[in-house]
């Protein structure tokens, strides 16, 4: 019974089955179709990305005897040595148990023989920046002119250390790291073909935690695999990896943005009865946050992630200063985590200290609640709805106040925040929004708006929203205006105080940019 790996079972044999490393496999299939080789190549890149995979993929191609699609072929007598691992001209070393100048003269010294059986000589040096000083200067005069049959193919962890000269003689390319979606992707492929069932949301758990290298995360599947005995399931990774599932993670946020102190620590006290790590839990805050603030400034991003609908509204409940404070607490709460009595003592202050700070909003801001028995709303009498209408149509100021004034939060309340009041009567209420914010137009949203308008104005009106620029300023952007106002008047209130200016005279103090805030 001799099982292989999956890392080793499905490692790629040609350039086609690469994955995630587009940029690197085009430009050596161009080199192959116009046969311009370098006589060395540097492959860089974090652990387990395929940089000695793509080098002997391409020691194979340059000696395969009939390439497809400049493609080795897999069938010629080279390929199959290769495969066998018993191709004669490839010299495959591990710097890292080769380190002696002795070693590397006794490597080089059959340079100058040709090829036994293919067209060129490959010298594939893996972790080549473990060899010493000597040893590069050894290898250096032969990069220098080397013989026309040889093929120098350099793989390393960390090219800061190979010295200048080496890689100014070597043609680089950068491996990156690979994004969990094509981890996941990969793994959901290779499940399919051994017959292995699983869940999405175990391979996204899986593909999260092998941090960028398909290796390690095919090394991860094979656990889980056993793990599951036979089925990779969600649960059972969660409790492989000591990870909680990211519905507490989301809860814990939309808590934090209802600033719900008793949920949180109630949540809190559940993520504990599995024994989490903390500063797991930590982290995937940090990471939803880095997601959430990437979406409010692109909202199409937000197509690009797994969770895109948890994503989008959590967007929408917290503000972007919220999103950039909370982070920033989260990132160095990071550092005092292993200081705290306990990681749970830990992590609940950091949670209660992003409560604590959260930006208190002006109450003009705050929309009015109407009572929850719709029976017992007051509706204004016809007299007053025109009046209110008419001075609607005079100022967009009035639209913040009916804004303020109708029962609308979420994505409806941000739809008519960005909207101008064009026109509103008996019948008919026109907003204008910009054609750059039409994502804001959902049905619901729509839908909750229309209602909202008729239950203020006591009328069966039809809600119309128009795509143009508007003419006037936004509720939103009045907002910002304001709070632009009320820092740029903290600041010159700051640079204008016959204290701070004493302080710079005679002690040369300084005010620190970003540092500035309104009371």
């Amino acid at each position: 019974m001799n099982y292989q790996v999956l890392a080793r079972k499905w490692r790629p044999s040609n350039f086609s089955e690469v994955v995630g490393q587009d940029h690197v496999v085009k430009s050596l299939m161009n080199a192959l179709q116009h046969d311009r080789l370098h006589h060395a190549y540097l492959f860089t890149g974090t652990r387990g990305v395929g940089k000695t995979t793509i080098a002997r993929i391409l020691a194979k191609a340059i000696n395969c005897e009939d390439l497809k699609d400049f493609n080795p072929c897999g069938k010629c007598s080279v390929c199959r040595d290769f495969d066998d691992g018993r191709f004669m001209d490839l010299i495959e070393v591990d710097a890292a148990s080769r380190t002696k100048v002795e070693d590397t003269r006794d490597l080089l010294d059959n340079a100058q023989y040709a090829p036994s059986h293919g067209r060129f000589k490959v010298y594939l040096i893996d972790e080549v920046h473990m060899l010493s000083g000597h040893s590069f200067n050894a290898l250096l005069k032969t990069l220098e002119e080397p013989p026309a049959h040889v093929k120098f193919l350099l793989a390393t962890t960390d090219p800061q250390k190979i010295p200048v000269t080496v890689l100014s003689r070597c043609l680089q390319f950068n491996l990156k790291r690979l994004l969990p979606d094509r981890i996941s992707a990969q793994m959901d492929l290779i499940l399919q073909q051994e017959h292995i069932d699983s869940e999405s949301a175990a391979l996204r758990l899986l593909a999260r935690a092998a941090d960028g290298s398909m290796r390690d995360g095919l090394s991860l599947l094979d656990q889980a695999i056993v793990y599951g005995n036979g089925k990779v399931l969600a649960e059972d990774v969660q409790t492989m990896l000591g990870t909680v599932a990211r519905q507490p993670v989301e809860e814990i946020l939309k808590a934090l943005a209802n600033g719900d102190a008793k949920a949180i620590l109630a949540i809190i006290d559940e993520i504990a009865t599995i024994q989490a790590d903390f500063g797991d839990v930590l982290q995937q805050i940090l990471q939803v946050l880095h997601r959430i603030a990437i979406v409010q400034q692109i909202p199409s991003a937000a197509v690009l992630d797994y969770d895109a609908d948890m994503i989008a509204a959590l967007a929408r409940q917290f503000t972007p200063e919220d999103v950039q404070l909370y982070y920033q607490i989260g990132l160095i709460g990071q550092k005092d985590l292993d200081l705290a009595p306990d990681p749970k003592c830990g992590f609940e202050m950091i949670m209660l200290r992003m409560l604590t700070f959260k930006p208190v909003r002006p109450p003009a801001n705050q929309a009015v609640r109407p009572p929850s028995d719709q029976s017992d709303r007051k509706k204004p009498s016809p007299a007053m709805t025109e009046k209110i209408a008419a001075r609607a149509q005079q100022s967009d100021v009035q639209w913040s106040d009916m804004i303020a004034a109708m029962d609308i939060k979420g994505l409806t309340k941000e739809l008519a925040n960005n909207c101008v009041l064009k026109n509103i009567d008996e019948k008919v209420c026109t907003l204008v929004l910009d054609p750059g914010l039409n994502h804001l137009i959902t049905s619901r949203a729509q839908e909750n708006l229309q209602r909202a308008l008729q239950t203020y104005q006591g009328a069966s009106l039809k809600l119309t929203i128009i795509s143009e620029k508007p003419t006037a300023d936004t509720p939103a952007a009045l907002v910002t205006k304001e709070r632009e106002d009320r820092q740029q008047a903290a600041i010159d209130a700051i640079h204008s105080d016959e204290t701070i200016q004493a302080l710079k005279e005679q002690f040369g103090a300084r005010i620190i940019p970003g540092t500035i805030e309104p009371v």
